[in-house]
């Protein structure tokens, strides 16, 4: 069964520019660690301190998988030891989730978007 880490950030709101360059380094170190980035999300309009980052595995096994990699990843251990002096996520909160079948990535009907990676 295929699970997402739902990942819920409380930030510093003076240090955003900080999250932005923490969750770019994800985008390198977790494919290389075996997860699926969906991708992370930085406050736009309205709440400006909260953010999210989403990772999907295959399976709960494939998830520890990826945690015993991430924890002797050097590029993983050297953005965890950014976010930790840097003291810009004042609160981390996970929840595992599975999608709902027939509902994911559903587009408008009639739409003839495309979702193109980094859009």
């Amino acid at each position: 069964m295929a699970i997402t880490c739902f990942i819920e950030y409380r930030l510093d709101p003076f240090k955003l520019n900080d999250f932005l360059a923490y969750a770019q380094r994800w985008g390198e170190i977790i494919p290389a660690c075996g997860g699926e980035l969906v991708g992370y999300f930085m406050p736009y309009e309205g709440t400006n301190n909260i953010a999210y980052g989403l990772i999907s595995f295959a399976s709960l096994a494939a998830y520890e998988a990826y945690r015993a990699r991430l924890k002797t990843d050097e590029a993983g251990r050297e953005n965890f030891l950014f976010a930790q002096e840097q003291m810009f996520i004042l609160e981390e909160r996970r929840t595992f989730l599975t999608p709902v079948p027939g509902t994911l990535h559903k587009l408008p009907v009639g739409s003839d978007v495309h979702l193109e990676a980094g859009q």
